[in-house]
């Protein structure tokens, strides 16, 4: 099989629906991202980078990228994702194919107490252990991209 680095174990705990506490662990790359003990988030790259699905990149996430000259990097799991953001690996992680509170909950708590944007693309809060936990999209970003992607985001209807 392949040696991939890419994927993630997420355990979060949401508090009054708001993602509050998680950590993620990067097993291939031997790290764990934590809402309590925050690293310092790398400076920006000059063109932003967005990390896209490795086998299947959201057309809007591509619209986007491409209104933003952002550079495309296909990667796999929604946590390595997210975590690729934190880590200062790319900028923007745009995700508009549907995911699961589980999928997203850890990433955005860890992100979030680093200092990044998380919401959904319509630039409301997210909410978790909800009856349904099917969420149809999510933003994890640089906090100067948030508002610039979800313009964007909202001019494709």
């Amino acid at each position: 099989g392949e040696e991939r680095t890419d994927w993630a174990v997420h355990v979060a705990l949401a508090v009054n629906g708001k993602p509050e506490i998680g950590a993620v662990a990067l097993p291939g790359l031997d790290t764990v991202l934590r809402t309590d003990a925050p690293i310092a988030v790398p400076e920006a790259a000059a063109v932003p980078r967005m990390v896209v699905s490795r086998t299947r990149p959201a057309r809007e996430a591509v619209a986007v990228a491409e209104k933003l000259g952002a550079e495309l990097v296909p990667m796999g799991s929604a946590g390595a994702k997210a975590m690729a953001v934190v880590r200062g690996e790319a900028e923007i992680y745009l995700h508009t194919g549907g995911q699961y509170e589980w999928d997203s909950c850890a990433p955005a708590a860890v992100a979030l107490a680093h200092g990044l944007h998380a919401s959904r693309v319509d630039g409301s809060p997210l909410v978790y252990n909800q009856a349904d936990t099917y969420m149809p999209d999510l933003l994890i970003c640089r906090p100067e991209y948030a508002e610039k992607v979800l313009a964007l985001v909202a001019e494709m209807g």
